[in-house]
C-alpha cells in the first residue's frame, strides 16, 4: 500500500519539476547568513582548546576570567565583511572603556630622529695605539701614511705647446712648458716660452722659477723670477696666480716687473671642449699688456699683443696628443707703431701643428 501510494505522489510531481529542467534554483534564504556555530550554547564548562597558548588550562584568577569574557582593550570587534552576522550573544560592550588606562606604545628612533651621543664619547686619547704600542713605535707606521696618503712631493712636467707654425713664409716654432715639484699646497714652478724663426736663434724667449702656495681650492699663489734668454738681457720679478676658473678654464695671470722698472702683464687662458673621449677642442686666448712704452722690447702702453686660436688634439693616450689649429695675432696701439717701424706685420695667420705631452 505504502510503495502503491509513493508511486503515485513521484507522477503527481514530475510536471512540475520539468517546468524548472535547465533553470538555476535560487538558494535558501538561510545559506547567505553565515550563522554563529556556538549560537545558544553554554561555553562555561567547554575546556580550552588546544591552541599553542602555554597559560591554556590553566587559572590565572580574575584577569583570565576578565579576558575570556572580552577580547583585549582597544581591538576592532566589528561585524565581518558581509554585515550579516549577528552580534555575539550576550557580548555587551556598551559599557567597556576600551584602552584606557593603556599608554601609547614609544616610538623607536628613526632615521630622522638624531640619538645625542653618550657622555663618554670624545673623551678617549687622541692616539690610542699609543697606548698599546709605545708612541715610539708608532712613529713610523705615522710617517709611512703621511708619506703614501698625504703631503708627499710630487713630481709632473708637460710640455703644453710644441709646435711649428706656418705663416705667410716665414715658418717658425714656438715652445711653451711647465712644471713643478712639490705637495698639493707648496710647490716649485718652473716654466718656459718662446718663439723664433727656424734656422736662427729664438727672437724671444724667456724662463721661470716660481714658489708655489695655494690660497683655496684650484688656485695657486705664484712669486719668484724671470729671466728672459732671447733678446736684450732683462730680470722680471713675477707674481701672478694660476688656477682653474668656472667652467673649467685654465687662467695664468702674472704681472712682471724688471730690473729697469717696467711693468708689464700677462693673462692667458684656455679650455678642453670633448668632442669624444679622446677628440678635444681647445680654444685659446693670451693678451699682453705694459703699463708704460718700452722701445727696447717695441712694447707701447696699454695693450701690447693678443692671440686668439684654437687648437684640435687628438689623444693616442692621455699622455701624448698631437694636434693642429689655427691662430690669430695682432699688436694694436703703440705697439703696432713700433711694428710698423721695423717692418713688421701688424697681424698674422698661423696654420699650426705639434705635440702636447706631459708625464
Amino acid at each position: 500500500m505504502k510503495r502503491a501510494l509513493s508511486i503515485v505522489l513521484l507522477l503527481s510531481t514530475a510536471p512540475a519539476l520539468a517546468q524548472h529542467q535547465g533553470h538555476a534554483l535560487p538558494k535558501p534564504a538561510g545559506a547567505e547568513v553565515k550563522a554563529d556555530p556556538h549560537a545558544g550554547h553554554d561555553m562555561g564548562d567547554q575546556p580550552a582548546p588546544e591552541t599553542g597558548d602555554p597559560h591554556a588550562g590553566h587559572d590565572t584568577g580574575e584577569q583570565a576570567e576578565a579576558e575570556a569574557a572580552d577580547p583585549p582593550a582597544g581591538h576592532g570587534m566589528g561585524a565581518p565583511s558581509d554585515g550579516n552576522a549577528e552580534p555575539m550573544d550576550g557580548m555587551d560592550h556598551s559599557t567597556r572603556d576600551h584602552g584606557a588606562g593603556m599608554a601609547a606604545p614609544t616610538a623607536s628612533p628613526g632615521p630622522d630622529m638624531e640619538t645625542p651621543p653618550p657622555p663618554e664619547a670624545g673623551s678617549g686619547p687622541p692616539r690610542a695605539a699609543d697606548a698599546i704600542w709605545g708612541a715610539e713605535t708608532m712613529v713610523a707606521s705615522r710617517n709611512d701614511l703621511r708619506r703614501t696618503h698625504g703631503d708627499f712631493p710630487v713630481f709632473w712636467f708637460q710640455g703644453d705647446r710644441l709646435e711649428t707654425q706656418v705663416r705667410g713664409g716665414e715658418d717658425a716654432y714656438l715652445w711653451d712648458i711647465q712644471g713643478y715639484y712639490g705637495g698639493p699646497t707648496e710647490r716649485l714652478w718652473f716654466k718656459s716660452e718662446g718663439e723664433g724663426e727656424w734656422g736662427s736663434s729664438p727672437e724671444d724667449a724667456e724662463v721661470q722659477a716660481l714658489f708655489s702656495k695655494a690660497f683655496k681650492p684650484f688656485w695657486d699663489f705664484q712669486a719668484g723670477i724671470r729671466q728672459d734668454i732671447g733678446g736684450p738681457d732683462t730680470t722680471h720679478a713675477v707674481i701672478g696666480v694660476q688656477g682653474l676658473a668656472p667652467y673649467m678654464f685654465e687662467v695664468d695671470a702674472a704681472l712682471f716687473l724688471s730690473h729697469r722698472g717696467d711693468l708689464t702683464a700677462r693673462v692667458e687662458a684656455e679650455v678642453d671642449q670633448r668632442i669624444t673621449q679622446r677628440l678635444i677642442l681647445q680654444p685659446r686666448i693670451e693678451a699682453n699688456l705694459s703699463a708704460q712704452d718700452i722701445p727696447l722690447l717695441g712694447i707701447g702702453a696699454g695693450l701690447d699683443q693678443i692671440e686668439v686660436g684654437a687648437r684640435l688634439r687628438y689623444e693616442i693616450r692621455r699622455e701624448f696628443a698631437p694636434y693642429i689649429g689655427i691662430e690669430q695675432s695682432w699688436r694694436t696701439g703703440q705697439s703696432a707703431d713700433f711694428a710698423r717701424a721695423r717692418g713688421e706685420d701688424l697681424s698674422a695667420t698661423s696654420f699650426i701643428a705639434g705635440i702636447r705631452f706631459w708625464f
